[in-house]
């Protein structure tokens, strides 16, 4: 990684090119590298860098392994959109704007099936997790009339900070290389794809120089800022020492053109924000943008895994096929040559020994025992260090866990890596679906009306299991008892993984079911006592601590006057 950007090096020849800016070598090495050691590939890469031992190295797959575990525990069992406020959209008497929240969270999960959001969220997630950061970018189609959601690797990604008091870029460029096609015709070329915030032309189609443009999810708000999108190519051979990305000749530019025919020079996109969203695996430090795989900490315990599983390699084969040394041994001869042959170690193989003869076998079943042991060693280290634990990889045997308790102390360190790395995300998906609905009016979609956008975020499912026994007695007592409400008690069972689609809809059965066995209960008491008891009987008022609490006080007489309020 340190010498990256150094011309004609073997391990990054890539890197070495003219556009690249020289402070994002560093990042993107590092990305190089973290994917070498998700394929199973350093030995490749430190072959390519000089070390011709290195193509000796055993990988298999423990790297690979650590991102997927620590993926899926991230994702959950599945991830839903929820805007603030719908849950109470079906209540008696519904909270203001919870109608219009239940609206639009209805919306959002038909967008969000349709752009296939869930599998989107795991190509990002996967590469966050993996790399650092991911990179995910919104734009409006007009044909399928809805914003479109793609990922990109976060290698393309080059933010341009002005700033740094600034939260967001207010320049980004997105650059990758097209390789030449010699069937084709075509040269190598960068395409870089820029969004850039931006006055308002004054030749604006819409005549908003003068006062500024009027932005849907901003009535009575007027902006003079918008953003721009270019999409160019150059070719290689025309840039020169010192045109870096930022820095490309625009006269040297070869613009891309929709199919409408618009060429992709300074497209006024009609909307006041960059709709791109960069994913960062962790909470970034102070003053710092990326994030932090989830392999940065364990590189040296993965490379002496690996190391340790070469050398287990070579002492099995001297164990399953040991040395041996022969004394006295009556070696055959070649008939064509007189020499004697080489001796060979088979099954069923009889050599013949002389009087005084001898063999001794070489025993590295102790050495290959301690290798094995060494490696169980590693993964403990491996597993204590990223915080995913023994248990969480499925490495802790079932006999060390003396109770229910004890697993989840010891899965405590991976409840906090996965609350951390669910706060970095939080925000940015907040961020996500606030774009996606000012797409939507920007580009006037049916349904979709002018005002301010409506919180929304992405609920994920518990990372581990979760005792729906015991969630299920708690709600149930918490709800007879009267100090839990009907749509928190839902919640709390569709967090445990009960198989609830929608909370306010499960809601409206159980109320809808409850209203009608209520009116038979009371049909059928009432049938029970007869019209004689009813005069027997009065109900008690609040004041006595026992209300609805039906009490025996004999008839009611002149000479016996009940006591007033009773």
């Amino acid at each position: 990684m340190a010498e990256a950007g150094r011309l004609g090096s073997r391990a990054f020849p890539e890197l070495a090119k003219t556009w690249v800016p020289p402070h994002e070598l560093r990042r993107l090495a590092a990305y190089k590298v973290l994917a070498s050691y998700d394929n199973n590939q350093v030995g490749q890469l430190a072959a390519a860098g000089g070390d011709a031992s290195a193509l000796e190295r055993r990988e298999l797959g423990d790297a690979a392994n650590l991102v997927d575990t620590a993926l899926g525990y991230l994702l959950g069992s599945e991830q839903k959109v929820m805007v603030e406020g719908a849950e109470h959209a079906d209540a008696e008497t519904p909270t203001p704007g919870a109608v219009e929240a239940a609206a639009v969270q209805d919306r959002l999960r038909k967008w969000a099936d349709k752009e296939l959001l869930t599998f989107r969220v795991q190509q990002a997630e996967r590469a966050a997790v993996l790399l650092g950061d991911s990179v995910m970018v919104l734009a409006w189609n007009p044909e399928k009339q809805r914003p479109t959601l793609r990922v990109y690797d976060p290698g393309f990604f080059f933010p341009q900070w002005g700033d740094e008091d600034e939260d967001f870029p207010r320049r980004v460029h997105l650059a990758w290389e097209l390789p030449a096609d010699d069937d084709a015709g075509l040269k190598a070329r960068v395409r870089r794809v820029t969004y850039e915030l931006g006055p308002i032309s004054e030749d604006g189609e819409d005549g908003a120089a003068a006062g500024g443009r009027q932005y849907p999810w901003e009535p009575g708000r007027m902006s003079n800022v918008t953003c721009y999108l270019t999409d160019a190519e150059w070719l290689l051979e025309d840039l020169k020492n010192g045109e870096t990305l930022d820095r490309l000749p625009m006269d040297k530019a070869s613009f891309r053109v929709r199919p409408d025919g618009t060429e992709l020079n300074r497209l006024d996109l009609m909307i006041d924000f960059v709709p791109v969203v960069h994913i960062a695996n962790t909470i970034p430090d102070g003053g710092e943008h990326w994030g932090r795989s989830i392999l940065a900490r364990v590189l040296q315990a993965l490379d002496e895994l690996a190391a340790t599983d070469s050398d287990s390699s070579a002492a099995s084969a001297t164990t399953g096929t040991p040395i041996i040394g022969l004394a006295g041994a009556r070696l055959p001869v070649d008939r064509a040559t007189g020499k004697p042959q080489e001796l060979q170690v088979k099954a069923g193989a009889v050599w013949q020994l002389g009087e005084t003869g001898r063999m001794d076998a070489l025993d590295t079943s102790p050495q290959l025992a301690e290798l094995r042991a060494r490696v169980d060693h590693l993964l403990e280290r491996i597993a204590a260090n990223s915080r995913v634990t023994a248990a969480g990889l499925g490495t802790l045997e079932a006999t060390e866990v003396p109770s229910g308790y004890a697993l989840k102390l010891a899965l405590g360190p991976l409840d906090a890596l996965i609350g951390m790395m669910r706060l970095a995300r939080e925000h940015k998906y907040r961020l996500l679906f606030k774009m996606v609905q000012r797409l939507y009016q920007a580009g006037r979609a049916e349904g979709w009306t002018d005002g301010e956008t409506l919180p929304a975020r992405l609920a994920w499912a518990p990372h581990t299991p979760t005792d729906r026994g015991a969630v299920l007695e708690e709600v149930v007592k918490a709800y007879g008892a009267g100090v839990l409400s009907l749509e928190t008690a839902v919640a709390m069972l569709l967090e445990a993984g009960y198989p609830i689609k929608d909370a306010s809809q499960e809601v409206e059965r159980i109320r809808a079911k409850a209203e009608p066995e209520a009116a038979v209960r009371v049909a059928e008491a009432a049938a029970r006592r007869g019209p004689d008891e009813d005069d027997e009987y009065l109900e008690e008022d609040g004041a006595s601590g026992s209300a609805g609490v039906r009490k025996p006080v004999g008839k009611v007489s002149e000479r016996e006057p009940v006591e007033a309020g009773r």
